[in-house]
């Protein structure tokens, strides 16, 4: 791994546990009613793009922290989802 691919890799990691804090509030409370579906949506699309475009580049930091970040973020909207209709 080169300094680049080092670089790419950390800012892939800041990124991607961002989302962890919203998520793990989400689990303990079960409010989602301030979260915006539409925003996680479009943000997880946009995720899933970056995936695509790592493979289609071989770009192993961007297909890794994205993947990762894909996952999070899923889980993010399926909670959003989930427990808006408990509300």
């Amino acid at each position: 791994m080169n300094l680049t691919d080092i670089i790419g890799l950390f800012a892939g990691i800041c990124v991607t546990i961002s989302v962890v804090p919203q998520i793990l509030k989400v689990w303990k409370t079960k409010k989602v009613k301030q979260i915006s579906l539409l925003t996680f949506s479009v943000l997880t699309f946009g995720i899933a793009v970056w995936v695509v475009y790592g493979i289609l580049k071989n770009d192993m930091p961007i297909i890794i922290t994205n993947s990762v970040s894909l996952f999070l973020n899923l889980i993010m909207v399926y909670f959003i989802i989930y427990y808006e209709k408990e509300s």
